[in-house]
């Protein structure tokens, strides 16, 4: 398996008090531990469990995933952008590997 890359896509400035649109797609491909090999053996599950949003050390958004969630997990969410600072979009897969993407909005 390739490693996951996260991508986001947020407006760079933004007015002060506006509602923004914040896409995430992260590329995975969500293994549930219901198929089996060639062997027959079960393939282990491997999935992105927990997507966190942060602003400014604070989260905004969370969303814990589980297996029914297709491949390649696109999450769409809004959020006000009441001051310029950072955006923290954090992936965590089953076993504990975190994939992680920050952003700086500017609000003007």
């Amino acid at each position: 398996m390739t490693t996951p890359s996260p991508r986001v896509q947020v407006p760079r400035t933004v007015a002060h008090g506006e509602v923004i649109e914040i896409k995430t797609l992260i590329d995975h491909p969500m293994e549930t531990g219901l198929r089996h090999d060639s062997n027959g053996e079960v393939i282990p599950r491997k999935i992105i469990n927990r997507f966190t949003c942060r602003y400014n050390d604070e989260v905004v958004f969370q969303a814990d995933l589980h297996e029914a969630v297709a491949a390649n997990p696109f999450i769409v969410f809004s959020l006000r952008a009441t001051a310029s600072g950072r955006l923290d979009f954090i992936w965590t897969e089953d076993g504990g590997a975190v994939y992680a993407l920050n952003h700086t909005l500017l609000v003007a």
